[in-house]
């Protein structure tokens, strides 16, 4: 077939095509993930990543390529997750300002978007690493320059790019190490490759199932809720009513709380979320019409349903819905209850995963904790309300894990609530560390300085178990082994968790070590623990050491040496 220009309608399938094409497929690539070996998530990231864009994407009913660029570039930006989730949402950021503004794509078009897109991408790392996706997304942006003027048909543009960056990512494990000895190619890599070629698939009219990825609906509420029909035999209000208004244009707080007035006068269990210029409502009430003639003074309606709760007698969904209503409601007073606090000058969020370290972060002044950690990489949206909702003038982030930097720095760039300062922490023993040595009187150029000098001092090492087979650092690595994973590679290869632990703590500490501080896992025996700590005292008598229950997952020691 013969494509000479993609409108924005075929732009839309083929964009959901590409991530359904990395949903069915993101298992396989959390395989190539070998280092550290018990992450395993690039897939997952990446696909949580693409899921969010695709969310707005699905919604948009008349689609124009302003329309696809704003919603493939916001969705993915704020659902970015992880430093492959972030790199791909820096790749449809600048894929989306080259198109934004045509009617649409043809072949140079889309030889310029991909240039721009690995521009934003290389931009947005600090230090970019070559092996990896970007190698992959420059190798295809050079290529699709040459081609620009081989060809006027969109196809055979796209098959011929995507070919050489099948070609490039094959190369990928010449260019890192690490790769080359697990006998893979970079999982990133492979992940983009993925979305192009579900993306090509869709452009040629391929059928890779429901191209509308697992869990994607076209609503445009940031809560994902499926507001179905709430029924009851003997109810005050009778029509489960729902629809989403299309503002002329966006709706002020007051203008929502006088919807919100009317809607109470006449129903209850109301749901009323705001998107920009997006209104869902849901509402109980024995005036569907008064509800759906007053949102049409507001805009235009789409997905409107009514149904007879007193004719479907569905007891249970009724309670749920009062329940969401009631949590909406919930959330919404403690908005403004914290927006009525007085704001503080700083506030400092740490990234953690296990209740243990979650309080160890808060008694040295942590002001809030964000779930999150290996294999778990909150998002770009998960770190900026966080931020938003700390109601400070600088707010202090510990991303505590060099897969979360990344989404850290992206959210202190679109901020604009508050001045977000990101520590460059990589590991939680950094990030205690950073924390403790916070002078509140000190300006946040000032501090940062100083944690950052501060963290270089901390030696840490993390205790896990390898998923599969492999080879890292030349050594070789079985499904199974207990594997010491420290600042710069892998420390020490075990078969027993207490006895790899008490080796790393061999090859850590040196004649300058003075504290060591032994953290557990959940999954750690918290008496071997006790026994493991007292081993290494007794052999480093100079040391002091100190046990805390972190109940971190994944790992079952975190060692830390300063």
């Amino acid at each position: 077939m013969v494509m000479n220009s993609v409108d924005a309608q075929t732009l839309k399938k083929a964009f959901l095509s590409g991530a359904k094409n990395l949903e069915m497929n993101k298992e396989f690539i959390n395989e190539l993930n070998v280092f550290p070996v018990p992450d395993g998530d690039t897939g997952t990231n990446m696909t949580m990543t693409i899921l969010s864009a695709a969310r707005e994407v699905a919604a948009i009913e008349d689609p124009t390529m302003e329309k696809l660029a704003k919603a493939m570039s916001s969705g993915s930006l704020r659902g970015a997750r992880g430093n492959s989730g972030v790199i791909l949402s820096q790749l449809f950021r600048g894929f989306s300002k080259e198109i934004q503004t045509v009617e649409t794509i043809n072949v140079t078009t889309l030889a310029d978007a991909f240039g721009r897109a690995t521009e934003t991408a290389y931009k947005a790392v600090i230090k970019p690493k070559e092996g990896t996706i970007l190698t992959v997304a420059r190798g295809m942006a050079d290529k699709a320059a040459e081609l620009v003027f081989d060809t006027d048909d969109v196809i055979e543009f796209a098959e011929k790019v995507i070919a050489y960056g099948d070609e490039t990512l094959q190369k990928t494990p010449d260019l890192l190490p690490v790769l080359k000895e697990a006998g893979v190619v970079d999982s990133g890599g492979m992940g983009l490759m993925t979305v192009l070629k579900g993306v090509l698939a869709g452009l040629k009219g391929e059928d890779l199932g429901d191209l509308m990825p697992e869990g994607v609906k076209p609503v445009t509420d940031n809560a994902g809720a499926d507001y179905n029909a709430v029924e009851n035999t003997d109810i005050k209000f009778g029509y489960c009513t729902e629809f989403i208004i299309n503002t002329k244009e966006e709706m002020d707080e007051k203008e929502q709380d006088k919807f919100r007035a009317y809607l109470e006068s006449i129903g209850d269990s109301i749901v009323f979320v705001t998107l920009d210029d997006i209104v869902k409502v849901h509402v109980h009430t024995n005036e569907p019409g008064n509800a759906i003639q007053k949102a049409l003074s507001y805009g235009f309606l789409t997905n409107m349903k009514i149904d007879n709760m007193r004719v479907e007698h569905q007891e249970k969904l009724i309670k749920d819905s009062e329940k969401l209503a009631r949590e909406q409601k919930a959330a919404e007073e403690a908005k403004r209850a914290a927006a009525a606090k007085e704001r503080l000058p700083y506030a400092m969020i740490a990234v953690c995963a296990g209740d243990g370290m979650a309080e160890i972060f808060r008694g040295i002044g942590a002001t809030d904790v964000i779930s999150g950690g290996q294999t778990m990489n909150p998002s770009t949206d998960d770190i900026l309300r966080a931020c938003e909702n700390a109601n400070a003038d600088v707010v202090y982030v510990f991303p505590n894990n060099s897969n979360i930097i990344l989404a850290a720095n992206q959210a202190r760039d679109i901020c604009e609530s508050c001045r977000i300062v990101v520590v460059p922490t990589k590991t939680v023993p950094q990030g205690v560390e950073a924390i403790i040595n916070f002078v509140p009187e000190m300006s946040p150029e000032e501090n940062l300085g100083i944690m950052t000098d501060e963290i270089a001092g901390v030696k840490t090492c993390e205790i896990t178990y390898a998923v599969r087979d492999t080879t890292i650092d030349g050594k070789p690595i079985n499904h199974g082994d207990i594997m010491a994973i420290g600042d710069s590679g892998l420390v020490a290869v075990g078969r027993e968790i207490e006895d790899t632990a008490l080796m790393a703590l061999r090859e850590l500490i040196d004649e300058d070590s003075e504290l060591v501080t032994i953290y557990y896992g959940e999954e750690a025996d918290p008496e071997k623990a006790e026994s493991l700590c007292e081993l290494a005292k007794k052999e480093f008598s100079g040391c002091e050491f100190e046990l805390h229950n972190g109940g971190q997952p994944v790992y079952y020691y975190v060692l830390s040496v300063e």
